[in-house]
């Protein structure tokens, strides 16, 4: 007996669809949603063939299975159209599949319509199949349908008449938070965070099979925070992640009880691994557990959901991949905290980095519409401001690559680079001149002017906001000012994506340059020359795209209010500090403005160079490394002076100075030469040990791997020896039933045998017996027809008697006198049939003349009232046209009605000619009846006449046509009173 695993996977395949309409700017997403647990398909394109190619799985019990089916739970897959420029979700339509269809043997696909279309000119369908799979991965904590967490977000008592499809994040962009839930019970602030700390083994989430990018991949974090996309610093080595850990905050306004119905409702977050728009891997944190039932731990210290999740490959199920070991499993360190405002909060989850040791801060990234900034560095009054530790030099386009090369970027924050120096130069004095030396890359001499002030100028990027395009920006920001002494331009890293109502705020913005020159020359500069601040769309598709410029008015600086502060040697010194928005102009077309930049300046003033003459670098072309020399005007030599020996002489000073000055540079250049081959000795060793160690784990997996395969191979091994054994004794029972079969079919047709020839013999013994049968019933025949001739002839024999007996009989009198009595009896009947004929006839030509009157009558008063209209109508017109019109209407309605009346009278005189005929008829006939005396005869012929003429008029007059000044009744009535004159006078 094959064994059935208990555990399975309910398999809903969304292959491809068809008959739906093109629209380009949108996407196709499926929805599929089973006992609570709801699961998506990836966007596609939008076009009348979407392929989808997606599978959807639910782990499921096998006797929970058997409960849904008798329940008859549907598996109900909803059809959207998103929008990727507004977020906005559009349904289209849903299908809803019946779960007892699912089997677990494999199924062709079908095509289920749309039901609810709103493309009501197309019949939209979608190709699917649904199969039952068994879940050959046995985990502890697997998902199982029966034991879902409960997802219906029921509202407490306390939020009673609020539906919790109401209970959704708003966005207020005055407030700067998200409002969640009916503003009545908005009354408490909070403060959501998503911290991503570490990573480990994250080059499990890699199939062999899959390419990467020719260029060194970049690989980052991504998760949705109430609709606001994040994504964290990207980074290139899977084997040995290191990213600083970053936290994303939102402010909400809400309720405790409207939070913990919202968090039951959206009680997942998803935070994916990606590589470019490709997932590699994703995991769920459950929010549900951060508030509690009953629980009031929110009031007194924040609520967190931390730990380490592990990452799964897309489709899984799909993909069939093995399960993995604990230890080899990638995961990801996430903490989760929920705080009230104004509540400090210390994620408790241990920070992982590659050396092992916590970091002193991690970044802090602030979405829309939190109002907060991110801390670049301090700010003190002695020291000039200097770029954060956690932020790397600012990067350099590809004409300076000869120019990095050149450059040895050290941990020590005193050093230059790129032209911008991040401590001024008076604290960059040396102290002795092998100090001093370290810094100097070059010969050159830079005489400066002995009114010259040392100058620190800081420009600080602070974000970006107001975007005006409709679709998202993945900016960087740039800009170049030679005056400072650096030509290389200055950007921003890395790039930040910017969204309609969002301000983003721009990593690695700070930078500082240290410089001398005249006041009056600043200030003319700065009033010339405005700083250009370029905005680009970096794309790792195409090429960098110029978006629009800002023009920063640098000598704004001047009317701000100056401060007071002391120097490092306690010399006084001054600082002016200005802060502005500018909107940046469109590069090409049209002059609009496209977004706006927030920008701190600040100019310090250390007072007059103490030093003369600055030795400038050539390798760097004047872009850093600036080295003063103390410098004191000797003294005018007097004529009165004995002359002073050779050594003593400025050219011999000189000259010595020049040679130990090479000898000086000799030692740099050497030195330096030996910290590059260290440096790139480093860096070899270290590139080597990175790829040893990406061998070693891409062994470890191939190993793991080919385990895996072998215990497959083993597996499906046994499986094929059983299989043969079974076909064995399967083959063996199929000989023993053929014997069987063959045994039981000679038998069978043996038995058929027998029995059809014991059928030929009954059949002759039967036909034997019909025979005699036959001969019987012929001998009967012929006796009964010699029989039946001799009964006619004697019937033919008293038939002719019978006759003979009545002639003799029809010759008496009494016999005739009775024949003729028979025969008036028979007319009698006749005309009493007649006579009752003709009465009907009379009645029903009666009731049809009434009839026809009442119609007549409904007839002339529909055309009077219609007349009567039209008229009154025609007389609101023309009163002199209806005049005319309605009498020669009269004449003609008088015509009508005479020729009704002659008609009338017709009929009447053709009724009362066939009346008399009628009644000549029945007088004659009781003439012939009965001979009574003319004078009765005639009375009832009177009556019989005044009664009709009596029942015409009544007839006439009941139809409401006639009344008694018509003629037809007037000439009634007169035949009534002489009808009745008749009568009185044959009574006298």
């Amino acid at each position: 007996m094959v064994f059935k695993s208990d555990q399975l996977l309910i398999v809903v395949s969304i292959l491809e669809g068809r008959h739906f309409p093109k629209r380009p700017k949108h996407m196709l997403v499926v929805e599929a949603k089973f006992d609570g647990e709801q699961l998506a398909t990836d966007p596609v394109v939008h076009t009348d063939q979407p392929e989808f190619a997606t599978e959807l799985a639910w782990e499921i019990d096998r006797k929970v299975l058997h409960q849904h089916r008798l329940q008859r739970t549907p598996i109900k897959l909803q059809c959207f159209a998103l929008d990727p420029l507004s977020s906005a979700k559009e349904s289209i339509g849903y299908i809803v599949l019946d779960l007892r269809t699912a089997q677990e043997t494999k199924q062709a696909p079908k095509w289920y319509q749309l039901l609810s279309n709103k493309y009501t000119k197309f019949k939209s369908e979608i190709q699917i199949s649904i199969t039952l799979e068994t879940d050959t991965k046995a985990q502890v904590d697997s998902f199982k349908a029966k034991g879902a967490p409960p997802r219906d977000g029921k509202v407490p008592a306390s939020l009673h008449g609020v539906d919790p499809k109401d209970i959704v994040a708003v966005l207020n962009e005055e407030g700067g938070y998200h409002q969640i839930g009916p503003a009545e019970y908005c009354t408490d602030p909070f403060i959501l965070s998503v911290t991503i700390a570490f990573a480990t083994q994250l080059e499990q989430l890699i199939p062999c099979t899959m390419k990467l990018p020719e260029r060194q991949p970049e690989f980052f974090f991504y998760y949705s925070l109430l609709g606001n996309d994040v994504t964290n610093e990207p980074f290139n080595d899977l084997i040995n992640p290191n990213f600083e850990p970053e936290r994303a905050s939102v402010r909400i306004r809400s309720s405790v009880e409207v939070l913990r119905v919202y968090l039951a409702l959206h009680s997942k977050l998803q935070i994916h691994l990606c590589c470019g728009d490709q997932s590699l891997g994703s995991t769920e944190i459950p929010l549900n557990g951060l508030l509690k039932k009953g629980s009031a731990e929110i009031n007194h210290h924040p609520v967190t959901v931390e730990g380490a999740f592990t990452l799964d490959p897309p489709n899984r199920a799909k993909q069939k991949l093995a399960p993995v070991p604990l230890e080899l499993a990638p995961t990801v360190g996430v903490s989760v905290a929920l705080q009230r405002e104004g509540i400090d909060s210390q994620s408790l989850i241990e920070l992982k980095t590659q050396n092992g040791h916590e970091p002193e801060h991690s970044k802090k990234r602030v979405l829309t519409p939190i109002k907060e900034k991110t801390l670049t560095g301090p700010k003190s009054p002695s020291v000039s401001p200097v770029p954060p530790q956690n932020q790397t030099p600012p990067t350099k386009d590809d004409a300076t690559e000869s120019e990095v090369e050149s450059l040895q970027f050290d941990k020590e924050p005193r050093r230059n680079v790129g032209g911008i120096s991040s401590i001024p130069a008076s604290l960059a004095q040396p102290v002795a001149t092998s100090n001093a030396s370290e810094m100097v890359t070059s010969g050159q001499k830079i005489a400066v002017p002995a009114t010259s002030h040392h100058f620190c100028f800081s420009i600080d990027l602070r974000s970006i906001h107001g975007l005006e395009l409709s679709f998202p920006v993945n900016c960087i920001l740039r800009y170049s000012y030679p005056f400072f002494g650096s030509a290389a331009p200055i950007m921003t890293n890395p790039p930040v994506e910017v969204r309609k109502n969002m301000e983003v705020f721009l990593p690695q913005s700070y930078c500082a340059f240290d410089f001398a020159t005249m006041p009056h020359q600043l200030q003319d500069t700065f009033l010339r020359i405005p700083l250009l601040v370029e905005l680009w769309h970096k794309d790792k598709m195409s090429k960098d795209l110029l978006l629009g410029i800002a023009r920063v008015q640098l000598s704004n600086i001047f009317s701000a209010e100056k401060t007071r502060f002391l120097g490092a040697n306690g010399e006084q010194c001054w600082r002016q500090t200005y802060s502005e928005s500018v909107p940046v102009m469109a590069a090409q077309g049209s002059n609009n403005r496209i977004v706006d930049l927030s920008y701190t300046v600040t100019l310090e003033d250390y007072g007059l160079v103490k030093m003369r003459e600055i030795f400038v670098s050539d390798s760097s072309q004047g872009l850093s490394a600036v080295q003063q020399k103390l410098s004191s005007p000797p003294p005018a030599p007097c004529p009165s002076e004995i002359q002073m020996e050779p050594r003593e002489t400025l050219e011999y000073k000189a000259a010595l100075e020049l040679e130990m000055w090479k000898e000086m540079q000799e030692d740099i250049f050497e030195s330096q030469l030996k910290q590059k081959e260290l440096a790139h000795m480093q860096a070899l060793a270290e590139e080597w040990r990175k790829r040893d160690r990406e061998r070693e784990s891409l062994v470890k997996k191939k190993v793991a791997e080919y385990s895996i395969l072998e215990g497959k191979l083993q597996k499906a091994l046994t499986e094929l020896e059983n299989r043969e054994q079974q076909l064995a004794s399967a083959e063996v029972e199929l000989q023993r039933e053929r014997k069987e079969l063959q045994s039981e079919r000679e038998r069978n047709l043996q038995e058929l045998q027998d029995s059809v020839r014991r059928a030929k013999d009954d059949c002759v013994h039967q036909v034997e017996l019909e025979r005699r049968k036959l001969k019987q019933l012929e001998e009967d025949k012929h006796r009964l027809q010699q029989q039946l001739n001799d009964a006619e002839k004697k019937y033919k024999i008293l038939e002719k008697e019978f006759h003979q007996l009545k002639d003799q009989q029809s010759n008496k009198p009494e016999i005739r006198l009775q024949s003729d009595i028979n025969l008036l009896t028979l007319e009698k009947v006749e005309l009493e049939r007649k006579l009752e004929s003709a009465t009907k006839s009379k009645l029903h030509y009666k009731q049809q003349w009434g009839r026809a009157l009442k119609e007549l009558a409904r007839l002339k008063q529909r055309e009077q009232e219609s007349q009567m209209a039209r008229l009154k109508k025609q007389q609101e017109e023309l009163e002199q046209m209806r005049l005319r019109y309605l009498a020669a209407e009269e004449k003609e309605t008088v015509k009508t009605e005479q020729q009704e009346l002659l008609d009338i009278r017709n009929e009447l005189n053709r009724l009362r000619q066939q009346e008399q005929k009628q009644y000549q008829d029945c007088r004659e006939i009781a003439s012939g009846k009965a001979g009574s005396p003319q004078g009765s005869t005639l009375e009832e012929g009177l009556d019989d006449y005044l009664t009709r003429l009596i029942e015409e008029r009544d007839t006439l007059m009941r139809t409401g046509v006639y009344n008694h000044e018509d003629r037809i009744i007037s000439e009634l009535d007169r035949q009534i009173r002489e009808a009745l004159a008749k009568n009185i006078a044959s009574n006298q």
